[in-house]
């Protein structure tokens, strides 16, 4: 609650405020167009940050919300509508990681995941082309392709480690770590997980350490 009472009144607010009088009161037509943009420009990431969330609450209990497929569609349309590439792509992603991931629809979800790797490699988007490469990796996977898999895992830790991106890169190294043992090498997934390890502590990801713990007992079982 406190988060919530700590945010100031954004500047949109003003601006879509003097764009309806300016429609209402004096005639300007054309700040109904502009007001579109304003609120869309408002929506689209509004739209991500609440899938986002939902999202995060599945991973976490497993109950299925409807509302976050939803969220990301409207997202991707309104993206599309401003002309925002990156942000398109970034929807397409979630979008691809909805039937993917809360679905178990892989086959569903990787036109989504190759749409979003192509529209952010356009525009330089690396780290929604880290995400976007690493769920193809899973699709792979999932599909009995293992070198495919293992490279397109591979490019998004890659991807991560050049922009900085700490807790994705040593996540990125987990599922490298499994892909290792469940293709009988031992030896590399532990030393996976050891660099994946240095690197959380590094940024302090703590859920990624839970999860380089688990995957070490799985490994090692």
């Amino acid at each position: 609650m406190q988060d919530a009472q700590d945010v100031q009144r954004p500047d949109w607010v003003a601006h879509a405020g003097e764009l309806f009088e300016a429609a209402m009161f004096a005639g300007d037509a054309s700040a109904l167009d502009r007001s579109d943009d304003v609120l869309d420009a408002v929506e689209a990431p509004l739209s991500m940050a609440r899938g986002k969330l939902l999202h995060v609450r599945f991973l976490n209990d497993r109950e299925e919300n409807g509302r976050e497929l939803a969220l990301f569609e409207r997202a991707a349309e309104l993206y599309r509508r401003l002309g925002d590439a990156s942000g398109e792509a970034d929807a397409l992603f979630w979008i691809g990681c909805w039937h993917q991931v809360v679905k178990g629809d892989g086959v569903t979800g990787r036109p989504y995941f190759e749409q979003s790797y192509a529209l952010a490699q356009s525009v330089g988007d690396q780290k929604t082309m880290s995400y976007a490469i690493r769920h193809l990796g899973f699709a792979d996977k999932d599909a009995g392709d293992v070198d495919r898999a293992r490279q397109r895992l591979t490019e998004s830790v890659t991807l991560r480690r050049a922009i900085g991106f700490r807790p994705g890169e040593a996540a990125g190294l987990v599922a490298l770590a499994y892909l290792a043992a469940e293709t009988g090498n031992r030896s590399v997934a532990l030393h996976h997980l050891d660099e994946a390890q240095a690197v959380a502590e590094s940024c302090g990801a703590k859920a990624v350490t839970g999860w380089i713990e688990q995957a070490r007992t799985t490994v090692r079982a």
